[in-house]
């Protein structure tokens, strides 16, 4: 198989998604899926003495170690979510309407609908809403309002009102020293409301956390005597990634040339937070050049007159990456960060999203880098997750989420260990948004630095020379490359790296780009949560049509991610991307913006991914002059031309060709470290290595020739993906 060149025609591609979505309506028909009218799902009289429980609501924290007992019933539980349920009938219809919106050449290609649409053409009916919410409202409940779908009643009181009307106590936790509250059974609810009636979302204070990581700088901090001491040009194999490195590495500049940088499109990145500073992003666009692109513009928005999270330390960090890297992908985009407070029992993310899609005007790209485990989230929060991003998907908004920081471990984020089994982020497993992944450059461990860095910097301070091999992103000793690199004979067993001296002082963590099977998006959690297939007892979400005909996409049945990923590292092999950042507050962050930006903060994760591949889309809309929804069918498709069901030995990373839309990288994994008794294997010493089987060693996951769960699809050349898009 050739490269895949710029010169893929639209046709091509609409016949690539005819033949593929074609099957879908086809089985669908089969299977005589077919819209009927609304009726009401409450055929009852409500009965309180008749309930029902709401399966999985119970978070994994709320146990009887946690528990340090019910809180005061005045507590007040704020802008709750009670999800309605959609017929089957309608879910299938809206399922074929969106596909049929992504299928050129059909009518209803790229006619998107309405957020009033949504509630019309597939909400529940009225009667439903009604009933559920008179019910709430009997019971003292104040209700926030309905959403434009239909499905979700915004709803607020305290805990005494949920232990009466949910017969479900709310009780502190005390949870490895920090202090949350979350019922400790499942709600029940009168049974003549149980079939409109999906879950509850949340009773319980656990949010969302940031997947970004601050840089590991210097050889006092850590594992960075890999790569030597930092110096801001090649010294020491010391290089960091500033935009103007972007641009190189992944093949922006010939785009930019022509004027596609984004004008006339914006870009809106999610925060529970404001930015510490919006100076420090200005330094930033001053400092590395961007303040040529007169057009773009920088605004804060409270969406819906959610209230004003102002600045949240830790979560400020995060809002300086989104906005400042968005901006340095498409320098000319307006960036709006989006900001919402949390409440007392919702994620003000999960705030602004609902209030931004129920506009009249949604944003054409949104970009979301926080992360929590699908096990953890249960399935009620898992589904009201899922109907966000489709109201977003079927609206025409292109969605990127960062996979997570954790390797293939998602339950077990920012810990020194993996304990609970394979897992993913449930924030970024669903079919309706682009999961973005991590990679490292390969160029340390090769020593090869000199060949793809100047040794001066530009007067952006830009050094990269061209697109640079990639491996993807792991700090964990039970990573190949560092065990390789060390001279340890594997990564796992006695004298292995990760029960090594240097390993278990400096390399047990799980910091990695995360990817794997969804596994527990629905369904009751298992004895063994986190763990992807448990006799049936956890269900991920289904596999998308677009991820069906690729070379490496396992039939596993489930949604897979990430989808495409970028570089993420945080300094352990020497590269790590520059921030301006100065809350002196988040210790060991934040810095001065001054003077040279070797000085400034630094960092890594998939939370860069996120907003850099935001910023290409905003560079694709500019090119076709229209919004274009969930953007991995047509990412899959250009990968299935270009892999096919063999894959491309031409588009290898290693090879450094630019002729092809992805680089594929096939060397590496994001395999970390393990103390649990799930996908572990331990063969021996008290550190073994995440596996998918714990009797024998399958590395979770390495990275492969096609798609592989480490980096999915690979890594993008920008002006490739911009030139081949359709209009």
């Amino acid at each position: 198989m050739l490269p895949l060149t710029l010169a893929v025609r639209k046709s091509a591609l609409a016949a690539a998604f005819v033949l593929v979505l074609a099957s879908t309506a086809s089985m669908r028909a089969s299977a005589g899926v077919v819209q009927s009218g609304r009726q009401p799902l409450i055929t009852s009289k409500i009965d309180e003495t008749q309930r029902v429980a709401l399966p999985g609501h119970v978070r994994p924290e709320a146990n009887a170690a946690n528990d340090r007992g019910p809180v005061a019933d005045s507590l007040a539980l704020e802008h709750m979510q009670l999800i309605l349920t959609r017929p089957a009938a309608l879910e299938s219809a809206l399922d074929a309407y969106m596909e049929a919106a992504q299928t050129p050449g059909n009518p209803k290609y790229h006619q998107w609908l309405t957020a009033e649409e949504i509630g019309a053409r597939f909400g529940p009916h009225p009667d439903d809403i009604a009933a559920v919410r008179g019910w709430l409202e009997a019971h003292g409940f104040r209700v926030n309002g309905v959403s434009a779908s239909g499905l979700l009643i915004d709803f607020s009181g305290t805990a005494g009102q949920v232990a009466e009307t949910f017969k479900t106590e709310i009780h502190s936790l005390d949870v490895k020293g920090e202090r949350h509250f979350a019922n400790m059974r499942d709600p029940l609810i009168p049974a003549a409301l149980a079939p409109a009636v999906t879950g509850i979302a949340s009773m319980n204070d656990f949010f969302p956390r940031p997947t970004s990581k601050p840089a590991v700088k210097g050889a006092a901090s850590g594992p960075a005597r890999l790569a030597g001491t930092p110096e801001f040009t090649v010294n020491a194999n010391y290089q960091l990634v500033v935009p103007a490195d972007l641009a190189t590495i992944y093949n922006y500049n010939p785009v930019y040339q022509r004027g596609i940088a984004g004008r006339g499109q914006t870009i809106v990145v999610i925060e529970p937070t404001n930015l510490f500073s919006n100076d420090d992003y200005y330094t930033f666009r001053k400092t590395f050049g961007l303040d040529r692109y007169k057009e773009s513009s920088f605004t804060v928005v409270h969406p819906g007159g959610c209230t004003d999270p102002g600045v949240v330390v830790g979560n400020d960090f995060e809002a300086a990456v989104d906005a400042e890297w968005a901006a340095a992908s498409a320098p000319d985009a307006n960036v709006v960060l989006a900001s919402c407070a949390n409440t007392s029992t919702t994620f003000g993310g999960f705030i602004a999203i609902q209030a931004l899609v129920d506009s009249r005007h949604p944003p054409a790209i949104i970009s979301l880098s926080y992360g929590e485990c699908e096990t953890d989230l249960g399935p009620a929060e898992n589904r009201y997750i899922d109907l966000l991003y489709q109201q977003a998907a079927a609206e025409g908004v292109s969605l990127f989420v960062s996979t997570g920081d954790e390797g293939a471990a998602s339950c077990d984020a920012n810990q020194p260990a993996a304990q609970s089994g394979i897992a993913v982020s449930g924030l970024a497993s669903t079919p309706y948004d682009l999961a973005a992944g991590g990679t490292d450059f390969s160029d340390t461990f090769s020593g090869t630095n000199g060949q793809y860095w100047n040794t001066a910097n530009s007067p952006t301070y830009g050094s990269a020379l061209s697109y640079i091999p990639e491996m993807p992103w792991d700090d964990s000793c039970a990573n190949g490359p560092i065990s390789t690199f060390v001279g340890a004979p594997a990564p796992y067993g006695a004298s292995g790296f990760c029960n090594s001296a240097l390993g278990e002082e400096f390399f047990l963590t799980t910091a990695a780009g995360s990817g794997g099977p969804s596994g527990c998006a629905f369904g009751e959690t298992s004895p063994n949560p986190g763990t992807p297939a448990v006799s049936g007892t956890c269900r991920g979400y289904r596999k998308p049509v677009w991820q069906w005909f690729l070379a490496g996409v396992p039939q596993d049945g489930v949604r897979d991610i990430p989808d495409v990923s970028m570089f993420a590292a945080n300094g352990l092999w020497g590269h790590y991307y520059v921030l301006c950042y100065s809350d002196l507050a988040f210790q060991g962050a934040g810095f001065p913006c001054t003077g040279t930006p070797d000085t400034w903060s630094g960092g890594g994760g998939t939370s860069f991914a996120a907003p850099v591949l935001a910023g290409v889309q905003a560079l694709v809309n500019q090119k076709t002059g229209e919004r274009q929804g969930n953007p991995n069918y047509v990412y899959y498709t250009f990968a299935t031309l270009q892999y096919g069901f063999r894959g491309n030995a031409a588009c290898d990373s290693n090879s450094g060709t630019n002729a092809c839309i992805f680089h594929d990288v096939t060397f590496g994994d994001i395999d970390i470290n393990c103390t649990g008794t799930f996908n572990c294997y331990d063969p021996s010493g008290p550190n073994g290595v995440l596996s998918v089987s714990s009797n024998w060693f399958e590395p979770a996951y390495g990275a492969t020739e096609g798609w592989d769960f480490a980096t999915g699809i690979g890594t993008v050349n920008v002006s490739a993906l911009v030139n081949a898009w359709p209009r």
